[in-house]
């Protein structure tokens, strides 16, 4: 997310050879958000970061694991993946990808941690995303596209339901401006981009994305994850037989709200299957991590 000093939303899209990104801005005083949705085709970046998530044909009934069950076909444990990548957003650079920028900063720092043991949900570990730096409101992307992991890719069309399913974890949650978490599918010249947003510093809702306006929706939906615990939630989504977006409901720490907001798809040129998550920097650039655990992605 990313957070301007102004009082007017403004969307900026920007193409890159190897990505494409949507952005929304809410600024300061109101709320600073940024939605992107980021898809890398050329080049399979993100090495080195663990173990694959597991993803195989096992079918019927439930499977931790990961897998084909009765639901669909799950990527699991992508706290271990190395499908990762990050990137940084200034607002000095209009909130476009930051390519000079390294993790170590100084205007934005970030980093990520596998094999976390505490906090911990699985035997793995966790993954720890940490966000600082010396700009305020700088705000730092993670994705993982999955388009080429898939057992085909010309399946992407057929894809209509999804489930983002992840525990998350941090030692001072209201340090942060927002946290977001995105599901994202391209295909046909359709761009469906299910934006969920959890505003911490800017009034504890949630909000989603609007596709046509490039503008959030609140939601009305109260947002209050705990810090010093593991805050489990799901995200459940679906493009309709019509192809509109279905925004269908939001589980945090088994209490589900219904959203049931529908949406059209807004243009593009890409092709794929991804999800986001993204950590804003608040007025002060204050420091802070969250750790992810037991994140499964699901789709039918």
């Amino acid at each position: 997310m990313t957070v301007v000093p102004t009082y007017a939303p403004e969307m900026r899209a920007a193409s890159y050879s190897h990505y494409t990104i949507h952005r929304f801005r809410k600024y300061k005083g109101l709320t600073v958000l940024v939605i992107i949705s980021l898809v890398l085709f050329l080049v399979n970046c993100g090495g080195g970061l663990g173990a694959q998530p597991k993803s195989n044909s096992n079918s019927g009934g439930s499977n931790t694991a990961g897998g084909e069950t009765s639901n669909g076909t799950t990527f699991a444990d992508l706290q271990q993946s190395t499908w990762w990548n990050g990137y940084a957003l200034l607002p000095t650079s209009g909130y476009n990808i930051c390519d000079t920028c390294t993790p170590s900063g100084p205007l934005a720092t970030w980093g990520t941690t596998q094999g976390i043991k505490s906090p911990a949900l699985s035997n793995g570990g966790s993954m720890k995303f940490d966000i600082g730096g010396s700009m305020p409101f700088a705000d730092i992307l993670w994705n993982v596209k999955f388009t080429k992991h898939l057992p085909d890719e010309k399946m992407v069309p057929t894809l209509s339901n999804f489930t983002y399913d992840v525990y998350f974890y941090g030692t001072n949650l209201e340090t942060s401006q927002a946290l977001e978490f995105d599901i994202n599918q391209f295909f046909n010249g359709m761009s469906f981009i299910w934006g969920h947003e959890c505003r911490i510093a800017s009034g504890h809702e949630w909000d989603t994305w609007d596709n046509i306006n490039m503008h959030w929706v609140k939601s009305g939906i109260p947002c209050n994850p705990v810090s010093n615990a593991w805050n489990h939630l799901v995200i459940q989504a679906q493009r309709t037989s019509d192809n509109r977006l279905l925004f269908k409901s939001i589980t945090l720490n088994g209490k589900t709200d219904t959203l049931n907001r529908y949406d059209n798809p807004s243009p593009t040129t890409w092709y794929g299957l991804t999800i986001n998550y993204q950590m804003d920097g608040n007025s002060q650039q204050q420091p802070y991590s969250v750790h992810l655990d037991k994140l499964n992605f699901t789709y039918q």
